[in-house]
């Protein structure tokens, strides 16, 4: 019994410490976000919206179902957004990917804005990790 207990709360510990690593790396992601959007300010960063409009995009299929929430900006060596890091919607354990702007147009609807992509939920679950892709 006592072996059953310990095995239980070292499992639980295990868990507690994965979740909040997974929830320092999103605060240092969100960070980083926030930082770049209020130093870019008001100028277009991709798709005629500012990095910070960027930031508030729900990225969406065509039927305008969610399929993940934009929590950052990757630029190019030219300094231009060229992808956006999504966080995808229902992913366990949660992914960040990249995904090419060229993939994304933005919708109003209901007077926010939100990125429409042709792309499936299972192309973007194959796309690279947003940590893994250096540009």
């Amino acid at each position: 019994m006592a072996k059953t207990l310990f095995a239980v709360l070292g499992s639980v510990a295990l868990l507690v410490g994965c979740n909040t690593a997974e929830e320092r790396a999103e605060d240092q992601r969100e960070e980083a976000a926030e930082a770049s959007a209020a130093a870019a300010g008001a100028a277009v960063a991709a798709l005629g919206l500012s990095e910070a409009q960027l930031l508030d995009a729900d990225v969406v299929d065509a039927n305008g179902r969610e399929l993940g929430e934009v929590e950052g900006v990757t630029r190019g060596d030219d300094g231009q957004v060229n992808h956006l890091k999504v966080r995808l919607e229902n992913s366990n354990p949660s992914r960040v990917v990249q995904v090419p702007v060229a993939n994304l147009q933005p919708v109003k609807p209901g007077g926010e804005t939100d990125l429409s992509t042709t792309l499936t939920a299972e192309q973007l679950a194959a796309l690279p990790d947003a940590d893994a892709v250096q540009h």
